[in-house]
């Protein structure tokens, strides 16, 4: 019988275009804006990427499994209370996470001024400090629906721990 591993690690993506109304919604902080991310949750494509990490790494599936667009339960559901769900599953499969690594790239916003208090909401959701928590802002150099502003795009990935 093979030697069962005692780290894992995941990757996931999202992305939402812009659509009028804010606040926008990113890493669980509202940013003043006159544009919100479109989704049928709070469109919050940081805290979908890490939840697709993290459920991957764990072979969970994937956020839409979790949490289908066709359940009008998860309308405008708070997509920080969603990856805490999904934490809670992997803890459940005999996992932790242990540290997180997301890369946000959208024109807008400057990430940096929110950097904190992102790491602070979805480090907190997944029950790790802030700083096993990184977030990098870049952007698409005006290339493709994000470099013409139209939206924004997430990847992270995340490393898993065996409880």
């Amino acid at each position: 019988m093979a030697e069962r591993l005692a780290l894992r690690s995941g990757i996931g993506y999202d992305s939402h275009r812009f659509a009028p109304g804010g606040p926008l919604v990113l890493g669980g902080v509202r940013i003043p804006s006159d544009v919100h991310l479109h989704g049928h949750s709070d469109g919050d494509a940081i805290a979908h990427a890490v939840t697709d990490a993290i459920l991957g790494a764990a072979a969970l599936g994937d956020i839409g499994a979790m949490f289908s667009d066709a359940d009008s339960a998860n309308a405008g559901r708070d997509s920080i209370e969603m990856l805490g769900l999904a934490a809670a599953r992997v803890t459940a499969a005999g996992w932790r996470v242990g540290q997180l690594d997301i890369v946000v790239i959208a024109e807008t916003p400057r990430i940096s001024a929110h950097r904190d208090a992102m790491r602070a909401r979805i480090g907190g959701a997944v029950g790790v400090a802030a700083d096993e928590v990184s977030i990098k802002g870049k952007t698409n150099e005006g290339m493709g629906f994000v470099g013409r502003g139209e939206g924004i795009a997430c990847l992270a990935t995340a490393t898993l721990l065996r409880v």
